[in-house]
């Protein structure tokens, strides 16, 4: 089935469900009218259709490869990448004074996930230059700025990020790279790196990679450890690509899916780079760059989600098999009540995940417009919500589509498989979803609740003012909102931090389950009280939303039942 871009879905969330009106109205947005949003997001879907998604199922079937130290891109990408190059869309969030749109990243994010859903195997390389951009906007020198972030922001140069070693993994403070200062206010890089995401390409002049790495006088752990811009050609006088520098990639990894995405281990050896930030301020900088990864992460989760949820759509609806219970139907599974149960599932996943992830995105833009402390906790609450919701329901979805699709869904030919495929790596990268749960309850929650407990209210604010049209559905909402403040409450009385960690996966879900119902909610009460909006919010707040209770028995019960089972039990 050809992908078609959820344009509609997109521009409703952002007019109805999740404020984008306020970001217009602060000074630095008000050029990203409604009109010119709506028209963004109407060519960049049209960009999606026509030339990205054509080359996803190339690079699934034909990976990117090493050949004579050289990266190959799969066939396709280099036109694909053209299309998103010309258009401006690799810096359509960044700053115009170097050659950005300036637009709101709440609408980069959208534009991100009609790519990724098109092929996110391409679309992560203009992510990663993205969240680059704004790691150089924020902590480079000038002088890096003016010769960079022009050639970034068009494309031509693309960006990556360094942080995870072999022996390292999350624990980057334990990374072994080291930077020597040359005198002359560069430094040589050295060191290995792993899982470099589009660590080199054919697709442009020049790959720029930021460095983690730890100066000699640089203390263990992540205090210690500085940034490092390094790029694989020196710029010459004129700026432009040089002599090579002292950089390879050794090899590229064999993956489950994302084909065509080349994850590189680089080598870098004695490397000439530059500092970018201050002395030992490396982690502070890298994660500029890593939350706004983690919002794109969320984005690609319910990008997967959605070609997943097309593809399965499109397969039920012509499929004919058994006898269907709809009198004068066209006989497609589709009106077998077990596939359209596991179908508006589906579909009222997406709209939550996407809703959630929208919405931080939106709490960025109004943190960045206004440096507001309440937006900036908002938006920092919200960010692990949104990366691990969005990829969970990322592989719940691609997991269903396959389902559908029974048992042509395992092979490979009918393309279901490969979403899962794809999917699979969301939750991994960019903190894995149990880091972030842990981040939630903890520092998330350092603030005594109060970031939480202002979501909370209002949702139910909101539910209240609903009871006249949805008396059902809005007590169900304000209910679970209830509940999810009282287990908040909750963990933060707990005295060991142990037993946050027991529950916060399911404390996360459950979070997300209350705001997913909260804004299918404001979409029931958008549309006036009956529609397609509406029947998709009562089956998710009917059958989805009571998932909460038991989630949130879940986190109660504290780490001691964990350990009271042993290692030899787990063994046994």
């Amino acid at each position: 089935m050809p992908y078609r871009a959820p344009v509609e879905d997109f521009r409703f969330i952002f007019d109805e469900i999740v404020g984008l009106s306020e970001v217009v109205a602060t000074e630095r947005f008000a050029e990203a009218t409604s009109d010119v949003t709506h028209a963004v997001l109407g060519e960049a879907g049209k960009m999606c259709e026509e030339v990205i998604a054509p080359v996803n199922r190339a690079g699934d079937l034909h990976p990117a490869r090493l050949e004579n130290g050289v990266v190959r891109s799969s066939p396709g990408f280099a036109e694909a990448y053209e299309a998103i190059r010309e258009g401006g869309w690799v810096g359509l969030a960044a700053d115009p004074e170097f050659g950005g749109m300036g637009l709101p990243f709440s609408v980069g994010t959208a534009v991100n996930d009609m790519m990724a859903s098109a092929c996110m195997a391409l679309q992560l390389n203009p992510l990663l230059s993205q969240g680059q951009i704004e790691a150089l906007e924020h902590h480079a020198s000038d002088e890096l700025k003016a010769l960079y972030l022009p050639k970034l922001n068009a494309g031509i140069w693309s960006g990556t990020m360094n942080l995870t070693e072999p022996q390292a993994g999350s624990d980057v403070g334990a990374l072994r790279s080291k930077a020597e200062p040359n005198g002359d206010g560069t430094y040589a890089v050295s060191g290995q790196k792993i899982f470099i995401t589009w660590g080199d390409s054919d697709l442009h002049e020049n790959t720029v990679h930021l460095v983690l790495a730890r100066l000699p006088d640089g203390v263990a752990g992540t205090k210690g450890i500085s940034l490092f811009l390094v790029p694989k050609k020196l710029p010459d006088a004129d700026g432009n690509p040089g002599v090579a520098n002292s950089l390879r990639v050794v090899s590229l990894e064999h993956k489950m899916g994302i084909h065509g995405s080349p994850t590189a281990v680089m080598e870098f050896d004695g490397a000439k780079g530059w500092l970018v930030g201050e002395e030992h301020g490396g982690m502070k900088a890298m994660f500029t760059m890593m939350n706004n990864a983690r919002v794109g992460v969320a984005a690609q989760g319910v990008a997967m989600a959605e070609a997943a949820y097309q593809h399965a759509l499109a397969y039920a609806m012509d499929r004919k098999q058994g006898k269907t219970p709809v009198a004068g139907g066209h006989g497609g599974i589709i009106e077998h009540a077990d596939v359209r149960r596991m179908l508006a599932t589906m579909k009222a996943e997406i709209f939550a995940a996407r809703a959630i992830t929208l919405a931080c995105a939106v709490a960025i833009d109004m943190q960045n417009a206004t440096g507001s402390a309440d937006w900036t906790a908002r938006a920092a609450f919200l960010t692990p919500i949104s990366k691990a919701y969005g990829t969970d329901v990322g592989n719940e979805v691609a997991y269903q589509g396959v389902q559908i699709h029974g048992g042509m869904g395992f092979i490979e030919e009918t393309g279901a498989a490969q979403f899962a495929r794809d999917a699979r790596i969301t939750p991994i990268y960019e903190g894995t979803n149990g880091i972030q749960a842990m981040d939630l309850v903890a520092r998330k929650l350092m603030d005594g609740g109060e970031a939480a407990f202002r979501l909370l209210e209002e949702v139910e604010t909101h539910a209240e003012a609903s009871r006249g049209t949805f008396p059902e559905l809005a007590e169900a909402v304000w209910g679970a909102a209830e509940s999810l403040r009282e287990t908040t409450e909750w963990l933060i009385s707990c005295e060991n931090l142990n037993d946050r960690f027991a529950g916060c996966v399911p404390y996360l879900r459950a979070f997300a389950r209350v705001l997913g119902a909260h804004y299918h909610l404001k979409a029931a009460m958008a549309e006036g009280g009956a529609g397609a909006r509406t029947n998709l919010a009562a089956f998710y707040i009917k059958r989805l939303l009571p998932e909460h209770a038991a989630l949130l028995a879940h986190v109660q019960e504290g780490a001691e039942g964990l350990y009271a089972i042993t290692d030899a039990d787990l063994a046994a």
